[in-house]
């Protein structure tokens, strides 16, 4: 509405409502194709989530999105299976494949479980009600074990799903280690590891100086991570990964701080995942920035009310993000979609992929 009113073009909030509502399923299938695109060609997502209202009752904004792309989805939950869905498009599938299998053993699935769903005649199930059909008939619904064997069996029949269908390809997921975004090939944001040193409160001075001694050398590490990017070769990846240990295997005496460095240690993999693909980003900034507007619309006019107002959002929102992401007019591109004189702007999803010209 500022942009349009700031070119002059004289029209109502409802008026420009109605125009993006009116054909909000072709904007809605440009969404979803360029949530496809972004997952199979980006080499990482970023991903965040925060707080949303929708029709009264307390629900989860969560932003998906790279430096090609960004799309955001709103929901009750924020939990792994929502995750998943979303990866998916929001119309999940399941299937029990060598990568469900593996999620099921590193989720500790009771083999039992396990046993009988890779020995099962059918393997694909295309809805979630023939899913749940079949762990009905399993006996698995029955269960009453940790872990939950209903929820971690579709989680894992989901992931088998999403690498049946090459969603995701080679992207690393980079989060700031929520729960529900550790899947697949997975990092860890820096700015957040380094978040939980910041936000101790020294109670002397030894605790303060050695927060700031700790917070002084994560940061040294994090320049050189960034330099490493730019000039990547395997001796400097040992290096690093030795002096990693030498950071986070220190001990300063102050309990609280040396458990989160025990804490960060443990997590080497996902903090060096860099080493291993430099391409990726070290932080969520990214998306943070992303969602800040989705922050910004709870706090001065609360949420959304129906459901279409709720995709209308969700949707608009993400393709003004992708098109200022490809550098493409948004105000071109809606005058294109909708039918008025200007630039012809090509689908987004073809301008996403890496090689786009």
């Amino acid at each position: 509405m500022t942009l349009l009113t700031g070119l002059g073009v004289a029209i109502s909030k409802r008026q420009l409502v109605r125009l993006m509502t009116a054909d909000l399923d072709t904007f809605s299938a440009e969404d979803a194709r360029v949530l496809r695109t972004g997952l199979a060609s980006a080499p990482f997502v970023t991903v965040d989530d925060t707080g949303a209202r929708h029709a009264g009752k307390a629900c989860f904004t969560t932003q998906i999105g790279s430096d090609r792309f960004a799309v955001f989805r709103t929901g009750p939950s924020k939990s792994r299976l929502a995750f998943l869905r979303n990866l998916m498009g929001g119309v999940p599938s399941y299937v029990i494949n060598a990568a469900a299998l593996a999620y099921m053993r590193a989720s500790h699935l009771a083999q039992g479980v396990i046993d009988a769903l890779a020995g099962a005649d059918v393997l694909a199930f295309p809805s979630h009600d023939e899913w749940i059909g079949h762990l009905r008939a399993l006996g698995v619904t029955e269960l009453k074990v940790a872990p939950d064997p209903v929820r971690a069996a579709s989680e894992a029949a989901m992931w088998g799903a999403i690498e049946e269908q090459g969603l995701i390809g080679r992207a690393v997921i980079v989060s700031d280690d929520a729960g529900q975004f550790r899947v697949g090939e997975h990092a860890l944001c820096w700015v957040h590891a380094e978040r939980l040193v910041h936000k101790l409160v020294p109670a002397n001075d030894r605790q303060r100086n050695a927060i700031e001694v700790a917070r002084r050398m994560i940061w040294w590490f994090y320049r050189q991570l960034k330099d490493y990017k730019s000039a990547p070769n395997p001796q400097r990846a040992t290096e690093l990964s030795a002096r990693f240990e030498r950071i986070f295997k220190r001990r300063t005496g102050y309990a609280t701080l040396d458990r989160i460095l025990k804490r960060l240690l443990a997590r080497k993999r996902e903090l060096l995942r860099v080493l291993e693909r430099p391409e990726i980003a070290l932080n969520t900034n990214a998306s943070e920035n992303d969602i800040r507007a989705c922050v910004t619309k709870r706090k001065i006019s609360g949420g959304t009310v129906s459901e279409k107002g709720r995709r209308a959002r969700d949707v608009m929102l993400g393709l003004a993000k992708t098109c200022s992401k490809l550098r493409v007019s948004f105000f071109n591109y809606l005058g294109d979609r909708l039918g008025l004189p200007g630039p012809r702007i090509p689908d987004l999803a073809t301008l996403v992929a890496p090689n786009a010209t």
